[in-house]
């Protein structure tokens, strides 16, 4: 069974009810769920399997369940405000995959559970421009192989520099849309207040500098695929907007009327856990189903390091050196005693110093390889050996990480004392603390 990969979907064969969950992805107790494998009771009361905390919802609101068919049935239970289904009130129904239900001003989503891939990994030890030895990279690219024989989205995840650009492009070249566009969109490298003009494009005249219309990524990936980076950095809005285009096929470019039809297969990508930031409010719980059809975990590259000496040969060779020779020797060992924080992107920015320190080196045995700093002033550690906002993201995270676990410390775990001090709002320290995995600060208690 795969460790890397889970599917929300019956693309890649049938679902049962007992397959299903019912998901809160609006509303004040967004993220949670509870499995449909048997009929299920949401409502404020204790008692009920999904317990809201919702004002406008009822103590027994609707009950939720296996159907007939595989399908899902659901029944209001004499709600004070009704169920709603798709904007409509009914009081019984027959629904199925992705239906949504309002109660109050709480949105259920009926989504597939997460199951895991069963695979068998690969003989194959290339997908695309990656290279592998490890059992588990050989079973993610089992994985992949199969994604490229659909049109279902793909969620990518992993560490910056695993290589998930690279998977992504591996699956467009091995899928039926080979020869339209492979066009990508860094969410992270853009400006809030472009990010919805690089998707979806701008007529002229949209804002200031929109000398001229310009097409948008959804356009020119049409016939292909997009792949959207970093997707945890887009803002809210810009979910919204993102989830109706994937939905509806259709884009409506910033400050136009008209909209276009697009043909895009999605392969969306991040460092961070996605259900996490579903869970905190932070992502769209529905956007993330939308687009986890199929969830592909690359592992970083210290769990594997059977992969790192196929990996350097790899990149000897796209850098220029015609017979790497054996990898092995003091070097390798070198490469093996390091934690690769930056995965792949990083060995291939060692390599390509070694060689630009070792010029009339001809084998990976005659490089100079060296993993040490460029810069460490002061003890903050400075990646001279990553890209600029690979570096400057690391040490980012470690200042907020330093910086918030003293915060919590010097006023005992008092969150909202700390968050006072700190001049952040609560919630926002709180999200700061999560992500960096620390203790979760003690409850203040009731609002006085």
């Amino acid at each position: 069974m795969s460790t890397v990969a889970t599917i929300h979907s019956d693309a890649l064969g049938p679902r049962s009810a007992d397959g299903l969950q019912l998901v809160v992805f609006e509303g004040p107790d967004r993220g949670r769920a509870v499995r449909l494998d048997a009929p299920r009771t949401v409502g404020t009361d204790t008692a009920c399997d999904l317990v809201l905390t919702d004002d406008r919802v009822s103590r027994r609101h609707v009950r939720v369940g296996p159907g007939a068919d595989g399908g899902i049935s659901v029944e209001d239970l004499e709600s004070k405000n009704g169920t709603q289904l798709e904007g409509s009130r009914v009081e019984r129904a027959h629904v199925g995959v992705g239906a949504t239900l309002k109660v109050g001003r709480t949105f259920l989503r009926v989504a597939p559970l997460s199951q895991p891939l069963v695979v068998t990994p690969t003989q194959e030890r290339r997908f695309g421009e990656m290279v592998a030895e490890s059992l588990t990279m050989r079973e993610v690219f089992a994985v992949l192989a199969l994604a490229a024989r659909t049109d279902v989205h793909v969620l990518l995840e992993g560490e910056t520099g695993v290589g998930k650009e690279l998977a992504a492009r591996g699956v467009h070249l091995a899928s039926p849309r080979r020869e339209g566009p492979f066009v990508t969109v860094d969410c992270s490298a853009l400006p809030p207040s472009l990010i919805e003009s690089a998707l979806f494009g701008h007529v002229r005249g949209a804002f200031t500098g929109a000398a001229a219309a310009r097409d948008g990524a959804f356009v020119r990936a049409s016939g292909g695929t997009l792949f959207l980076d970093e997707l945890d950095s887009a803002p809210p809005d810009t979910q919204t907007r993102l989830l109706r285009a994937i939905e509806r096929r259709r884009v409506q470019p910033v400050g136009g009327d008209d909209e276009r039809e697009v043909d895009i297969r999605l392969i969306a990508a991040s460092r961070r856990d996605l259900s996490a930031l579903v869970a905190s409010g932070e992502l769209r719980a529905d956007l993330f189903y939308r687009l986890s059809v199929m969830r592909i975990r690359i592992p970083p590259l210290r769990e594997r390091r059977e992969d790192v000496a196929p990996t350097a040969r790899e990149i000897l060779i796209r850098q220029g050196m015609a017979d790497p020779g054996p990898i092995a020797g003091p070097n390798l060992d070198r490469l093996f005693a390091h934690d690769w924080p930056g995965n792949a992107r990083e060995l291939r920015n060692v390599l390509e110093r070694a060689r630009v320190l070792s010029p009339e080196a001809t084998s990976f045995g005659e490089l100079g390889v060296s993993l040490a700093p460029i810069h460490e002033p002061g003890g903050l550690r400075v990646r001279g050996d990553l890209p600029f906002h690979d570096a400057k993201r690391e040490v980012l995270d470690a200042f907020e990480r330093a910086y918030v676990e003293d915060l919590i410390a010097r006023h005992e775990g008092n969150l909202t004392a700390a968050a006072r001090a700190a001049g952040l709002d609560r919630k926002s320290l709180r999200r700061l603390a999560q992500k960096h995995g620390l203790s979760a600060p003690r409850s203040e208690g009731p609002a006085r």
